[in-house]
């Protein structure tokens, strides 16, 4: 019970993270698709969970990931974050990290699925829906890093 007066997953919060390649023709993003044991199972969204008491945002979305969809491939860099902070007592961070490439599956019994989108692409799958909400934002740290790059 946070102190909004909402249960949320995750005594000391939760962290996620969106996986990025790139490719000529554009972006691609991980999406899972979380099993019927999940909370809004069916639906898709980054891999994530709940943090362990002490454990930095970026290292429970990490290994969170690593225990839902497999190893990440060496070479990650973090290109930004968003943050969902509804109590002051939890927070949910959502890192976008891009990877050199496609890698990830189905490895426990939270995804039914591992998808490589474009970011129009995920716009049109059913999403859960905290990750809908962060969507436009992380979408846009997407874009930003695209677009930066392609000017240097």
């Amino acid at each position: 019970m946070c102190s909004d007066g909402h249960v949320r997953w995750g005594v000391f919060g939760a962290a996620g993270v969106v996986f990025v390649v790139r490719f000529p023709d554009g972006p691609r993003v991980m999406l899972q698709k979380r099993s019927q044991f999940a909370h809004e199972g069916g639906t898709w969204s980054c891999a994530g969970g709940a943090l362990d008491e002490g454990e930095a945002p970026l290292d429970g979305a990490l290994r969170e990931a690593s225990e839902e969809v497999g190893a990440i491939p060496d070479g990650y860099r973090v290109l930004g974050q968003t943050v969902f902070a509804p109590a002051v007592d939890w927070a949910y961070t959502t890192y976008v990290v891009e990877v050199p490439g496609e890698f990830g599956s189905s490895i426990n019994f939270e995804t039914d699925a591992v998808a490589w989108d474009t970011p129009d692409e995920v716009e049109q799958r059913p999403l859960h829906a905290g990750f809908a909400a962060a969507w436009p934002d992380l979408r846009r740290i997407i874009d930003d890093a695209v677009d930066g790059d392609a000017g240097s």
